[in-house]
C-alpha cells in the first residue's frame, strides 16, 4: 500500500512546534507559513524532510532556509499587505512565496539563472501574480523598480549593500544577516529622514551574498 504524506498536517505541526514556541506571534505570518507548500520548493526525494526544523540543499551550492528563519525574517519586516518588497536571493522561491502572501508586490533577484528560472516556474504553477523575478547581481538592487518599502537579503553579507539603502523608501525596513562568512546576526534597519536605526536580532548562518557589494566569491 502506498504511503501518502499529509503535507497540510505537517505544515500545521511545523507552526505549532517550531514557530509559536520560539516567539513568532504575527498571525498573518503564521497563516502564510501554514498555507505555502514548502515541499514544492525542494526536490521530490527531499519532500519528506520539507517541514523539518532545518535548512535543506536546493543544489547550486544554495539552500532553502530553516522554516523558523523564514518566519522570523518575515515577521521583522512588519508587513501589512500594502508594501512593495525587494528580495535579494530568490533561491528556492519559498521565501518569495511567503512574502507574496503578505505584501502587495514582490521583486526578487537571483544570480544563479537556473534557480531563478526554477523559482519562477514554481510561482507560476502556484498561481502567484504579484512576483517578478530577475537574474543578476542582487547587491545592485533593482533600481528601475525602486523605491521599495521593504528589502530582505537572504544571504550572509559583511554589510548591507549601499545601493539598497538608496532604493529603500522613507520609513522603509531592510532585514539582512550581517557578519562574517560563517556566522551572522539578523540586522533590522529602518530608514527615517535619511537616518538609519539599527537593531540586531537572531544569530544565524546563511550562504554568502556574492556580488559587487557582497563577497567576491
Amino acid at each position: 500500500m502506498e504511503f501518502v504524506v499529509d503535507f497540510k498536517e505537517l505544515r500545521e505541526l511545523m507552526v505549532k512546534t517550531q514557530l509559536i514556541p520560539r516567539g513568532i506571534t504575527d498571525e498573518r505570518v503564521l497563516n502564510a507559513m501554514k498555507k505555502v507548500p514548502r515541499h514544492v520548493f525542494v526536490d521530490d526525494n527531499m519532500q519528506y524532510k520539507a517541514y523539518d526544523d532545518m535548512a535543506l540543499s536546493i543544489g547550486e551550492g544554495q539552500t532553502i532556509s530553516q522554516p523558523y528563519m523564514v518566519a522570523v525574517m518575515t515577521e521583522l519586516l512588519d508587513l501589512t499587505g500594502t508594501e512593495r518588497v525587494l528580495e535579494i536571493g530568490t533561491g528556492s522561491g519559498y521565501q518569495g512565496a511567503i512574502l507574496a502572501e503578505l505584501a502587495k508586490e514582490v521583486y526578487t533577484i537571483e544570480r544563479v539563472s537556473v534557480l531563478a528560472d526554477r523559482a519562477e516556474d514554481k510561482f507560476n504553477s502556484l498561481g502567484y501574480k504579484n512576483i517578478k523575478v530577475k537574474t543578476g547581481d542582487g547587491t545592485l538592487g533593482w533600481p528601475e523598480e525602486s523605491p521599495f518599502d521593504r528589502i530582505i537579503i537572504t544571504a550572509g553579507t559583511p554589510k548591507i549593500p549601499e545601493p539598497l539603502f538608496k532604493q529603500l523608501s522613507e520609513d522603509g525596513i531592510i532585514i539582512a544577516p550581517v557578519g562574517d562568512r560563517f556566522s551572522q546576526q539578523l540586522l533590522k534597519v529602518r530608514k527615517s529622514k535619511d537616518n538609519l536605526h539599527e537593531d540586531f536580532h537572531t544569530p544565524c548562518v546563511f550562504v554568502p551574498l556574492i556580488g559587487k557589494y557582497g563577497w567576491n566569491s
